[in-house]
């Protein structure tokens, strides 16, 4: 599991998002999809950019926060952040970080897969994943 961030013009936004796709390592390149009709569909094609926040297992709460769609005044409250180097702010205490510009993008279905050239990688913390399974989330 991941969170999604962008920054778009100072409103700072974040999706959990179960899967992130590596798609090249020359150059290196991620994807994630995301729907069309979430509000950070549009808030990423502003940024041009996105980080991703790679959770451990003891993040549950910080993945469930971002999956409900909370409204933009708390959408923050209680989750520690920093600026990323693409200005998108990346959840403290995850095992890892990879920031992206945006260099491509392809409609699939009700989503579009947002391809990202990674600009920045960073080693968060050790310890187990978080991965979602069936109807709940796990550590592995």
């Amino acid at each position: 599991m991941a969170v999604l961030t962008v920054d778009a013009g100072g409103e700072q936004l974040g999706l959990t998002v179960g899967a992130v796709l590596s798609l090249s390592l020359s150059p290196p390149l991620v994807g994630v999809s995301v729907s069309r009709q979430a509000a950070m569909h549009e808030l990423l094609r502003e940024a041009g950019a996105f980080g991703l926040s790679l959770l451990a297992g003891d993040q549950e709460a910080v993945a469930q926060h971002f999956a409900r769609g909370v409204p933009p005044l708390a959408h923050w409250h209680g989750i520690e952040r920093r600026p990323g180097t693409t200005g998108a702010p990346l959840v403290e205490g995850a095992l890892g970080w990879i920031e992206a510009r945006l260099v491509d993008e392809h409609e699939t279905g009700d989503h579009t897969l947002f391809v990202g050239g990674v600009v920045a990688v960073q080693h968060g913390r050790s310890g187990p994943a978080l991965v979602h399974v069936g109807q709940g989330y796990a550590a592995l």
